[in-house]
């Protein structure tokens, strides 16, 4: 692929099993010939943020906790922000103002975020692996919008966001977690 995919959703296939992303859907934060950069939208902890990063908890959209970003390097907290115009400093558009915040500088030195995400980890490709994941089946690669970033309800977005889509990829959204059982 020559255009970048960073700002859209892969959308876990049904029949991707892999437990690290099983049903999952991913935002592309960064891509190019060197790999990609995503985090899981729907895969919120239990863990409350304040519990792990206080100082940024009380700016965090619901629901207050540490969303998983992908099996990679879990010890690494992603911040992934909605922020008024101007930018602040630390923070790299990536769709519609949304976009990574840079967590080491601190809540204090960020003048209103309208909505804020925190993720343990991220998920990552090296280059071409992606691509023939796309290439093999194993992801729908779909436009995102702004509310998938910070949905209310992340354990819905897989078929919300399947749903919404042209033609037969709608289908898949009510395709039953274990095709045996149907």
């Amino acid at each position: 692929m020559t255009e970048s995919l960073a700002g859209r959703l892969l959308v876990a296939t049904p029949h991707l099993y892999d437990p690290n992303f099983y049903r999952t859907v991913v935002w592309i934060v960064e891509h190019g010939a060197d790999g990609a950069l995503a985090v899981i939208l729907n895969r919120p902890s239990r863990e409350p943020l304040s519990d792990h990063v206080p100082g940024w908890a009380g700016l965090a959209s619901e629901p207050g906790v540490v969303f998983v970003g992908g099996p990679v390097s879990n010890e690494i907290a992603v911040g992934v922000a909605d922020t008024p115009r101007p930018q602040p400093e630390g923070f790299v558009p990536v769709l519609d103002g949304i976009g990574l915040i840079d967590l080491t500088i601190g809540p204090e030195s960020i003048d209103g975020l309208d909505r804020l995400r925190i993720y343990s980890g991220y998920s990552g490709w090296t280059g071409a692996q992606l691509e023939m994941e796309l290439a093999g089946g194993g992801w729908f690669l779909t436009d995102a919008e702004p509310d998938d970033v910070f949905t209310a309800e992340p354990g819905e977005l897989w078929k919300r966001v399947l749903r919404r889509q042209p033609g037969r990829l709608a289908f898949y959204a009510s395709f039953p977690p274990d095709p045996t059982q149907n």
